[in-house]
């Protein structure tokens, strides 16, 4: 629980849930929140990448800070381990102060009417599933103790269209109405939710687009602060949004995009254009024969 004694700068006492925190964006939030002092449990569905972060997050801030970090499997998509997961980050210090719900990706990129159904569920399962039952489980648990807070992961594709981008787009989009709800009525219990939107960030699910090439060089032409994200320019917002400096902000969707979000998505289409023709890179759907 938050209490009076904390000072800015220090997460000391804090117990915080990481969901997708084996890599990217997750692992390097727990790392940030751990070297502020938390107490911090990660959890995705691959142990060994898991236990690889634990090893990552301990060698870099050393084994007083690693003693502060810990891992569990967990499929956010499952209500039962979200549930378990959940109770077992809140009995490591007695409280849930944070939940980070990082937990996302996409099964499917492609035409809105070539995309595959089973690729469609998956995403929303992810993203938006995903992240409910982490709120409606961790939201539980800091609504009884009368404080928490809450940041969930969404992204600039859910509010600035990214063609061909199937079902992820609209699962964050979800993902941004989904905490305004969750703060307007988890508020009269102390519990703030709120999420970011990261645009194009240097992490492994995005080293395709990073290492160089058309889709890159439009999304830096489309930003005012032209440069690929790091991780750490996420980690310090969700930090901040955990923490006990932003006592009074609930219920926001931070873009965190170089100023992306002002302009325009970025054209995928040189990466699309090997597997669909033209005609289906405009909807056009070939009839059976």
């Amino acid at each position: 629980m938050t209490t009076a004694a904390a000072q800015p700068g220090s997460l000391e006492g804090h117990g915080i849930l990481v969901t997708g925190g084996g890599s990217g964006i997750g692992q390097g939030t727990a790392q940030r929140l751990v070297a502020d002092g938390a107490t911090v449990m990660i959890c995705g569905r691959t142990e060994e990448k898991l236990v690889a972060a634990v090893d990552a997050i301990t060698g870099e801030l050393g084994a007083d800070a690693g003693a502060r970090v810990s891992h569990r499997v967990c499929d956010v998509t499952d209500e039962a381990m979200v549930a378990e997961t959940v109770a077992a980050a809140t009995a490591l210090t007695g409280t849930l102060d944070g939940l980070f719900a990082c937990a996302g990706g996409s099964t499917g990129l492609g035409p809105v009417t070539s995309l595959a159904y089973d690729a469609w569920q998956s995403t929303v399962a992810v993203n938006l599933h995903g992240t409910f039952l982490s709120i409606k489980h961790g939201g539980g648990v800091m609504a009884e103790q009368g404080s928490g807070a809450i940041v969930a992961m969404s992204s600039i594709a859910g509010t600035t269209s990214h063609r061909w981008f199937g079902a992820y787009g609209p699962a964050k989009a979800g993902i941004d109405m989904l905490v305004k709800m969750a703060a307007d009525e988890l508020g009269a219990s102390g519990v703030r939710v709120n999420c970011v939107q990261p645009g194009v960030v240097a992490t492994e699910i995005m080293e395709a687009v990073t290492q160089g090439g058309e889709v890159i060089d439009d999304y830096l032409a489309k930003m005012p602060i032209s440069r690929i994200g790091e991780v750490d320019d996420v980690a310090g917002v969700v930090r901040f949004l955990l923490g006990p400096e932003s006592p009074w902000i609930t219920g926001q969707s931070i873009a965190i995009d170089g100023g992306m979000n002002l302009r325009a998505g970025p054209d995928y289409s040189p990466f699309l254009k090997h597997m669909f023709s033209d005609e289906a890179m405009r909807g056009v759907v070939p009839k059976s024969e």
